[in-house]
């Protein structure tokens, strides 16, 4: 007799929620957008390093060609992040895609960002688990620097979308709000005294002890020492209210400030 036949497949296939960074294109100079990747993996490479991006030529008037899309590509991987598709775009967007041989993606925000770029409250999902190490935030260019002299840095003035502001080997504390498509990035701990809308990654070297405090949480992203959370991944009962997040044994923890 033969064998009967087996109908299990060989892999399972599921379509879920996966945390990419984009990286929105504003000038296409191919060494120095190489060089501000460098940098960034440099800085935190718990955060950045293999980090899976999506490339947006949505700033530009006018798309790359072929050829200087390529050297993007070459120049992004170079610096040690690993560009897997392009973001949507137009009918001439998906034929440059085709010659990269590269999928087309949505945007990292685009489930829940507004078209004016305002974050919108999150759909109700079940707190997530530990996220692995490879998973990256994304990574805007404007970036504020503290050196390691003074104890912490500490900003008056709202954090507005586009900006990244980074305390090196301190702590950072917003007086105000971290608007959407901002990010505020610490070695130690992040505080912040108004609504987060935007990213905060605290222990960006690789400090497990970081954490992160807010006096209203609606953040696109939060990540302690290389593990982070997108926004619908967040337990909807927290949304817009003070809280902290902290590494727990390789899992990601937030919870209500008493």
């Amino acid at each position: 007799m033969s064998a009967a036949p087996n109908y299990e497949q060989a892999g399972d296939l599921k379509i879920g929620q996966v945390g990419i960074a984009n990286l929105r294109i504003r000038t296409l100079d191919i060494a120095r957008l190489g060089d501000e990747m460098r940098e960034r993996v440099q800085r935190a490479p718990a955060l950045f390093r293999r980090a899976a991006v999506i490339v947006d030529f949505g700033g530009l008037t006018s798309l790359p060609s072929v050829v200087d899309a390529r050297a993007l590509l070459a120049a992004l991987r170079d610096a040690g992040v690993i560009p897997v598709a392009l973001a949507y775009g137009t009918s001439e967007n998906d034929k440059l895609a085709e010659a990269l041989d590269l999928p087309t993606l949505a945007k990292f925000r685009a489930q829940y960002e507004r078209a004016g770029g305002e974050a919108a409250a999150p759909a109700p999902v079940p707190v997530a688990a530990a996220a692995p190490e490879s998973r990256a935030a994304p990574a805007p260019a404007p970036v504020v620097a503290a050196s390691a002299a003074e104890p912490g840095l500490v900003l008056a003035a709202p954090v507005r979308s586009g900006q990244q502001v980074y305390a090196e080997q301190r702590d950072l504390t917003v007086v105000g709000t971290v608007g959407a498509g901002a990010e505020v990035m610490a070695d130690g701990s992040v505080h912040i005294y108004g609504s987060l809308r935007g990213r905060a990654l605290a222990g960006a070297q690789g400090n497990t002890q970081a954490r992160i405090f807010c006096q209203e949480f609606h953040a696109e992203l939060v990540a302690v020492a290389g593990h982070y959370i997108v926004a619908d991944e967040a337990p909807a009962h927290l949304i817009g209210k003070p809280v902290q997040v902290w590494l727990d044994h390789e899992t990601l923890r937030i919870a209500a400030l008493d």
